[in-house]
């Protein structure tokens, strides 16, 4: 049988050879579901391959109506393509919505898009519009509105664009801004994207949290208060660190009714950062959905009748990492990779997992690619040699050196800097523990010489290499720069087959290895509580909430 995409084009045949042995095998299957949608594959074909059956969607005993109440943090609002907490996506998601959707089982899913294919070289994308759809103010959807998006996601010359980096396959070197003749408008429900290099992460880029379509009207200033988007709701309120609102928006047909926006209202309020006020909140019956849950408070939420827990293994990562360029008394201590590979060897990865994390989650590598990513190799699990650490010490003059370790002062930044710090105290280094409140730390974040931060989820491996450790790249916070890894990212950017891929993705972890650039113990579990008969809003891989899923059962 020949399997092909929405629009009729074969499938690769690697993907049939694949196909098999993804239905029995989890990781295989989150491996096959990522690759196939990614060339256009439907989730019902990707599924079908496998002689699956499609994973049941929201049924005909959803309840219309209702009103949700969201646990999360309320921060400033800003244009989305500068998005940097996911609770900002959760709340603008009710007016602005996306091409594509990324899901927790690793498949894409089309949303403003209705297909999609890509060229065995990586280099052509074809994006098709889905038909019938209308902004809320009555414009048509079309294709030059995709332009129009595509050519904000691609400009690197606007302040904290976090497309930019996503999108830089498409920018003039020179002018960091869209390239010429890179977008073709094809007709009102077409376009193409003319790469001049191999990138197979777009799609993935087009379905990260801060990829919401705009209106060409759109402009940070008035998004609340003329918010123009595609989606069934309209804000309502919105207080910083107080709480929000969404409602159904009555005069807005939206192209997808009967499968969503069930909800007539939808509730976000924040509790402030104590996970103890969250837990008191959810027993006085304040709100519906925990944004997520961690440490003991897991087990005090699974003590209340009428929630239930939903938990996912991610690619979100905590990790210590040194910055190489970073100068401490007039010297460069991180520059030296004998200093970075003991720091990594004085650590056991599986006692900071249970220390800092309470065991809920994977171990990692100190590569930060994970064993759920599509991509990913197996070179083995480091192991801690305390001997070695210190001979590398010695050997580099910094057996006697204090090293000072910065993160946050909450959660599991902070759990996770005490337990470094603690194993390489009893490897006998000298470690001096600072820790600042959340509006110091991330001013500087990504200047501290050695510091405890954290990296959300990335459908693909490769992603998160061409983001934080090619050289030069804004949110590199190592320093590392390494032709030959580069070079490696660039060749992996242009190979569609994961197992092939998978060969240079394994040279590229060992480098990250062998370098030292992180110490990376662990991968995090994610966990989250919702009222039983609430539904749609379980956690997501990449810690996502969609208020246009959720409902009450009837």
């Amino acid at each position: 049988m020949t399997f092909t995409t929405r629009t009729g084009k074969p499938l690769p045949a690697s993907l049939t050879r694949s196909a098999q042995t993804a239905a029995s095998d989890a990781m295989s299957r989150r491996e096959f579901m990522a690759t196939a949608c990614t060339f256009g594959a439907s989730a019902a074909t990707a599924y079908a391959m496998m002689g699956l059956p499609t994973p049941a969607e929201a049924a005909s005993h959803a309840q219309m109506g209702g009103t949700v109440r969201i646990q999360q943090e309320i921060v400033t609002m800003r244009d989305p393509r500068k998005f940097d907490f996911n609770s900002l996506a959760t709340y603008t998601r009710g007016w602005l919505e996306y091409l594509v959707q990324y899901n927790s089982d690793g498949s894409f899913s089309p949303v403003l898009l209705e297909s999609w294919d890509i060229s065995e070289d990586a280099k052509t994308y074809t994006l098709r519009l889905r038909k019938g759809v209308t902004w809320n103010n009555g414009d048509p959807f079309t294709a030059s509105d995709v332009a129009f998006n595509i050519e904000r996601f691609a400009d690197g010359t606007a302040e904290a664009n976090a497309m930019a980096l996503k999108f830089a396959v498409l920018q003039d070197p020179q002018t960091q801004m869209l390239m010429e003749g890179t977008v073709e408008i094809v007709d009102d429900h077409t376009v193409v994207l003319n790469l001049p290099r191999p990138d197979i992460s777009l799609i993935a880029g087009l379905a990260d949290y801060p990829a919401a379509i705009v209106h060409p009207s759109f402009t940070e200033d008035d998004m609340l208060t003329n918010p123009i988007g595609t989606g069934p709701y309209l804000p309502e309120t919105y207080e910083v660190g107080v709480s929000a609102s969404l409602v159904r928006n009555a005069d807005h047909t939206w192209w997808n009714a009967g499968n969503g926006a069930w909800m007539d209202r939808i509730e976000m309020i924040d509790f402030g950062s104590d996970p103890a006020s969250h837990f008191a909140a959810a027993e006085a019956d304040e709100y519906d959905v925990a944004y997520d849950t961690e440490g003991d408070y897991i087990t005090a939420f699974e003590a209340l009748d009428d929630w239930t827990k939903h938990t996912v293994n991610t690619a979100a990562a905590v990790l210590a990492r040194t910055n190489q360029l970073a100068e401490e008394g007039g010297k460069q201590p991180y520059a030296d990779v004998r200093v970075r590979r003991a720091l990594a060897l004085a650590v056991d990865n599986a006692t900071i997992l249970e220390l800092a994390y309470s065991g809920l989650g994977a171990l990692g590598e100190n590569h930060h690619v994970a064993p759920v990513h599509p991509d990913y190799a197996d070179i083995g699990a480091p192991v801690r040699d305390v001997d070695a650490a210190m001979a590398l010490l010695e050997e580099a003059g910094m057996a006697d050196y204090e090293f000072e370790l910065i993160s946050l002062d909450a959660a599991f930044w902070k759990s996770t800097g005490d337990a470094i710090a603690g194993q390489l105290r009893d490897a006998g280094l000298n470690v001096r523990r600072t820790v600042y409140p959340s509006n110091t730390f991330w001013n500087d974040w990504a200047k501290y010489p050695f510091s405890i931060t954290n990296w959300n989820h990335r459908p693909l491996g490769i992603q998160t290499y061409a983001l934080a450790y090619k050289s030069g790249v804004s949110w590199n916070e190592t320093g590392f720069a390494n032709a030959e890894f580069d070079a490696l990212v660039d060749e992996a950017m242009s190979i569609a087959d994961p197992d092939e891929r998978r060969k240079i993705m394994a040279k590229l972890e060992q480098i990250m290895v062998d370098e030292g650039v992180i110490i990376q113990p662990y991968w995090r579990g994610l966990a989250n509580f919702t009222k039983s008969n609430l539904k749609g809003a379980e956690i997501h891989i990449s810690q996502e909430l969609y208020p246009q899923y959720m409902y009450w059962e009837a």
